[in-house]
């Protein structure tokens, strides 16, 4: 079994950004601007735009961290979109999400103009993925994909099974690893909460990508001898023992199914850091598609 870790590397992958970022702020002394608009208190989501803006640091670009109270309402939060849309000197930004229940999640991703949706959510670019065409694409789902092509996993030919149907990360992922690229060229199936037979469709994978929000929810039983697996999962587990009062789980029972596999990502340090540099990468593409228009 050999760790997939997704440390080592997103750090290759920010230092190809920051040499970029260098360039461009060489040549006309613009740096890339992300924001990013939070609402409420949840603290995954904090902690997770925390790191985001972190990194924006230190690859030299600029930030912008927008909190609202849990009260806003959809208007003021549509409203604050519609000024990151205006603003030119931002070049993508996000909206993280879950969003409180009292917001329509699809209404403010469709409010977001394509162009500096840099998270890939948009239908706009979603449409675009699956059609092969140059778009964002999601920065889990892409992240994934840097993961194994810098580790150098062929994927043509083989069986993936994708375990969840998400719009963030499932669905595009499966499109992706099916289409004709490498990584690529995989045959896909995907299964989800309504799948009868989930355990004997894991067990038939080469690469297994687990996006449920089950903690330790793939056991060695549903995990094919040799099989590379993706755990995307990150929940947060009370955990007593542990200075922050709880341990992040993924989805794969780590300890049960390390021994069977030929890689697998470590939770955390595994697709996490994969994400995040691949939205800097997709605000690096903002940056590059704004000068071509």
């Amino acid at each position: 079994m050999q760790l997939l870790d997704g440390k080592a590397t997103s750090a290759q992958l920010k230092a190809e950004i920051a040499e970029k970022v260098a360039e461009i702020k060489a040549a006309n002394g613009k740096v890339p601007h992300l924001a990013a608009v939070i609402v409420g208190d949840d603290g995954g989501s904090h902690t997770y735009v925390n790191n985001k803006v972190r990194t924006c640091e230190q690859l030299g670009f600029e930030s912008t961290l927008i909190t609202l109270p849990e009260e806003c309402t959809e208007e003021e939060l549509l409203q604050k979109v519609d000024e990151l849309n205006k603003n030119d000197d931002i070049d993508g930004f996000i909206v993280q999400v879950p969003l409180p229940a009292h917001i329509d999640e699809d209404k403010v991703t469709e409010a977001i103009n394509p162009d500096k949706d840099v998270d890939g959510f948009h239908p706009q670019n979603l449409g675009r993925m699956m059609l092969g065409l140059p778009t964002y694409i999601s920065a889990t789902p892409n992240g994934i994909l840097e993961l194994l092509k810098r580790n150098g996993i062929t994927t043509s030919g083989k069986h993936c099974v994708v375990v969840g149907r998400s719009n963030i990360v499932g669905t595009p992922m499966s499109i992706l690893m099916s289409r004709n690229a490498e990584p690529g060229n995989c045959t896909v199936t995907m299964v989800h909460s309504r799948t009868q037979n989930m355990q004997e469709i894991c067990a038939s994978a080469d690469i297994l990508i687990v996006a449920i929000g089950k903690p330790e929810f793939i056991k060695a039983d549903m995990v094919k001898e040799g099989a590379v697996v993706i755990d995307v999962g990150t929940t947060r587990v009370p955990d007593a023992s542990k200075p922050k009062g709880f341990a992040l789980k993924g989805d794969v029972d780590f300890e049960d199914v390390k021994d069977k596999c030929s890689f697998i990502t470590p939770v955390p340090g595994g697709v996490g850091p994969m994400t995040i540099a691949s939205l800097m990468q997709n605000t690096l593409l903002a940056v590059e598609r704004k000068a071509n228009r």
